[in-house]
């Protein structure tokens, strides 16, 4: 198995845990937390290797990621009603993956020698998309718009180090830690200890 190919994986386990979880707070049936699970699960990654034009987007080549992901909505299933706060579980998840898919998305784009913008690109929508869907079929607000938080900030950050380090000759294995790290310890960062950027303020209308 390759590097990218294991994050993949690692991925979309854990995005899958957060879909189910999600899903057992909307009370869903089983179906509906094997959708969620999987759209959650494939979202980001899917819409990287359309966007780059892959031979094979990367869950048709390798069906076991879906199976990943059903395996990871079951257990859910049977065991969500064991969690003290299925949001706070669901957020920390969601920071774990996103420390993941980015560096896979970085991965995959630096592989096909795309440019620096479309490699922060594809992490960011690696990262991100999924966890996008799953928020809006749920009608919550998406976490990457939530007012200040550090969701896409640590995934455009996680991206930025990876190109710059691989620009200093770094090899992948290092440039991509690096970026799961950095995106990881932003996003925490933005969980534990209220991290966020400034929000725009209307002001009053001057007479």
């Amino acid at each position: 198995m390759s590097l990218i190919q294991g994050l993949d994986y690692a991925a979309v386990f854990i995005f899958a845990l957060t879909g189910a979880l999600a899903a057992s707070r909307a009370q869903l049936d089983i179906v509906g937390f094997l959708f969620l699970a999987c759209l959650t699960a494939v979202g980001g990654g899917t819409l990287r290797d359309v966007i780059l034009n892959r031979d094979t987007v990367f869950w048709v080549g390798d069906p076991g990621m879906i199976l990943s992901a059903c395996l990871a909505a079951i257990l859910v299933f049977f065991t969500a009603h064991l969690l003290e706060s299925r949001l706070r579980v669901l957020e920390w998840c969601d920071a774990l993956a996103l420390a993941v898919a980015v560096p896979a998305g970085v991965g995959v784009a630096m592989a096909m020698e795309q440019s620096a913008p479309i490699i922060v690109i594809m992490g960011i929508a690696t990262g991100t998309f999924g966890g996008l869907m799953r928020d809006v079929v749920c009608n919550e607000v998406p976490l990457v718009l939530k007012k200040g938080e550090l969701y896409a900030t640590a995934a455009f950050t996680g991206a930025m180090a990876a190109v710059g380090l691989a620009a200093l000759g770094a090899g992948p294995l290092a440039t991509l830690l690096a970026c799961g790290i950095t995106t990881f310890a932003l996003r925490a960062g933005s969980l534990q200890f209220g991290w966020c950027l400034p929000v725009y303020k209307s002001r009053p209308k001057q007479r």
